[in-house]
């Protein structure tokens, strides 16, 4: 079932520049054809929805999915375990993430994301180090992407001889969450399938490790559970830990492979970042409104009717939030479709907002603030070896596949 504009926003042959598409959208605030979604591309809806408690983020909620495209992406993680917080609406949600929350950030672990940043660097002069011949990189096969699943590895406490097994799960769990045309889907959904499972058990492993001798890693404050919600139990702690690596990565990589992506087609600006690393802090702001790495929000769900922009949509429908478009609203930000880090009040969504904003979103901004500031100051001379770079298939976690870029020589 096709849904004119909709499936042109889902087509690969317009991954590299949905933005026209959005800016189309937008003339009708609250879109709905047939059977399809009800479409939010407006920014100040798409705020205000995402603090709506009438709105469900748990897919057993939905009443009717027949005509949209979406549903049921990534349906094949569905094993034996629990959906993660992201998947749940309060109570549940709430307790699981202020549970994971306790070992991650303030009040309960004020310095732990601040507290990482030698262990970044660390990781990021050694990627760098290791470059090889600065003719031809793949900045998303070489940085990109083992950056952010080493750090995740860091954080939940992972054994530094196990990290090369993780980086196995981590990409066959990553491609599970991109369309794959050619693929056979039994073959497909058995390599996910073990993937899963053998990932699932190895936490298992380690969660029981960490209950008889905890550390100070995250896992361990996880598994021996303190504070006013008792502890998880292990099928809860395995749901949490694998949503921690799937989505922790895969946001991270597309944030920064657009953001050198974007600096390297606005080159002043990198040659700035190269000379103040000051500017990385804005810098990521804006790139979170220009090229956010989730663009959109399938699957979310009315609890009740209700009305947006003179539209009901109806209890139980399938609804699409367009963070992506949001972003570029020009009736909230001025020149939306101009990379500009000076621009003052940025406060977009690529992030989210309300109780599902991003978990991870304080770690994520130092990963990208470090990696982008590394690369600018190192790199010498970049430049793009193909423009656009081919794309993710994904249509919501959007970022290029591969980033090839040649420069004169790393610097030390």
């Amino acid at each position: 079932m096709t849904h004119g504009i909709l499936s042109e926003i889902l087509d690969y042959a317009n991954r590299a520049n949905p933005y026209p598409l959005y800016e189309e959208l937008r003339k009708t605030p609250v879109f709905h054809e047939g059977s399809g979604p009800y479409v939010i591309s407006t920014y100040y809806e798409i705020q205000s929805l995402l603090h709506d408690p009438r709105l469900s983020s748990d897919a057993r909620n939905l009443a009717a999915t027949a005509g949209d495209p979406l549903a049921g992406e990534g349906e094949e993680e569905a094993t034996a375990l629990p959906p993660g917080f992201l998947k749940l609406d309060p109570p549940e949600h709430d307790r699981l993430r202020r549970m994971t929350n306790r070992p991650f950030g303030p009040p309960h672990s004020p310095r732990r994301v601040d507290g990482m940043r030698d262990d970044l660097r660390s990781i990021v002069t050694g990627l760098i180090d290791d470059l090889g011949d600065p003719g031809q990189i793949d900045l998303v096969d070489q940085f990109a992407y083992p950056f952010p699943v080493t750090m995740i590895c860091r954080l939940l406490g992972v054994p530094r001889e196990d990290e090369p097994r993780f980086h196995v799960w981590a990409d066959t769990l990553a491609a599970s969450l991109d369309p794959d045309p050619d693929a056979d889907p039994a073959e497909r959904q058995r390599k996910t399938h073990d993937s899963r499972m053998e990932l699932g058990m190895y936490l298992a492993g380690l969660i029981e490790e960490r209950r008889k001798q905890p550390g100070d890693d995250m896992l361990s404050q996880l598994a021996v559970g303190y504070g006013p919600d008792a502890s998880m139990s292990t099928m809860e702690l395995l749901s949490t830990a694998a949503l921690l690596l799937i989505a922790g990565h895969e946001t991270t990589v597309n944030l920064i492979t657009n953001g050198m992506l974007t600096l390297l087609r606005n080159p002043d600006v990198l040659e700035r970042l190269r000379r103040d690393p000051a500017l990385a802090a804005p810098l990521v702001e804006e790139l979170l409104r220009f090229e956010p790495p989730v663009q959109l929000l399938p699957q979310r769900t009315p609890l009740v009717d209700i009305e947006v922009r003179g539209v009901t949509i109806p209890k139980g429908s399938s609804m699409w939030l367009i963070l992506a478009s949001g972003n570029r609203d020009p009736q909230r930000f001025e020149n939306p479709d101009r990379f500009d880090p000076d621009r003052p009040d940025i406060q977009h969504l690529g992030l989210g907002s309300g109780i599902h904003s991003c978990f991870g979103a304080p770690l994520a901004r130092l990963e990208a603030q470090l990696a982008l500031t590394e690369l600018a100051r190192r790199l010498h001379n970049p430049r793009l070896l193909e423009d656009p770079p081919p794309y993710r298939q994904n249509a919501v976690l959007r970022g290029p596949r591969h980033l090839r870029i040649a420069c004169d020589e790393v610097r030390a």
